[in-house]
């Protein structure tokens, strides 16, 4: 029998975050009141207003060279380009607010650090799934939520509430007074996380890929818990970490 031959087709490129460039379009980008994801500026140009309206307005910004704002685009840039999330961030204090009136008990997430944009999806789709209210991240330093972190979520990015916060110590701080337990997970701990009580309104704190949870985040958590590993391999990817921690609180919350 003869054999037949198909074209491979190459799947398709799924959509790219909004992204605007240009001095005027930025500016009117963001005095729109849109969700601004970051901005990208070139390091030899002032950009005086652009700057002074992101600091204002709390928008991450970083001073590149320009070359690498033509790898982004080979467009007219005229030195600035401007990301427009696709989620509307949400205030910490009115999920946890929303939280205690509908007589919950909190579970909420916090990711200090974690760049990867597959890992953030990987990890929010988890949250969602083990019932957590919120992610919360810090303005710098954290993964773009873009395409790819929409799809890798499948989907998850559109229920979960992601809060964005300048200061993850300070926040840490009014999450305590708010009565929450605060629960990091670093391979250098010596308690089991089967040990720790989730049950408790509780914020479990997961590091970046490369070095884990921050000193002084570490300093500010009561509890501080490791997987236990039994192969050759020292630590999980922070993506499976998370999963392994969060259905230990789902299994404590749900178990008779």
């Amino acid at each position: 029998m003869e054999k037949r031959s198909y074209p491979i087709r190459k799947p398709a490129r799924p959509p790219q975050a909004d992204m605007v460039f240009g001095t005027q379009s930025v500016l009117e980008t963001l005095r729109s009141g849109k969700e601004i994801e970051r901005l990208l500026i070139q390091r030899e140009l002032g950009m005086g207003e652009i700057v002074k309206l992101a600091q204002e307005l709390q928008i991450p910004y970083q001073r590149v060279p320009v070359e690498k704002l033509n790898r982004v685009t080979r467009k007219n840039h005229q030195g600035v380009i401007c990301f427009v999330s696709p989620i509307r961030y949400v205030p910490l204090h009115n999920v946890l607010t929303q939280v205690y009136e509908e007589g919950k008990t909190p579970l909420l997430l916090m990711l200090d650090r974690v760049t990867d944009v597959r890992n953030f999806g990987a990890i929010t789709r988890t949250a969602e799934c083990a019932g957590v209210q919120a992610v919360v991240v810090p303005q710098k330093g954290a993964a773009q939520i873009n395409a790819d972190a929409m799809k890798t979520s499948s989907g998850a990015l559109n229920y979960l509430p992601i809060c964005r916060e300048p200061n993850l110590t300070e926040t840490l701080r009014y999450m305590s007074e708010s009565g929450l337990q605060i629960v990091a997970c670093t391979e250098k701990a010596s308690t089991e996380l089967y040990d720790v009580d989730f049950s408790n309104p509780t914020v479990i704190i997961m590091g970046s890929e490369e070095d884990g949870i921050s000193p002084e985040i570490l300093r500010a958590c009561n509890h501080r818990v490791r997987i236990p590993l039994m192969g050759q391999v020292e630590s999980l990817n922070v993506a499976a970490a998370t999963s392994v921690i969060l259905y230990e609180a789902v299994r404590q919350r749900t178990k008779a």
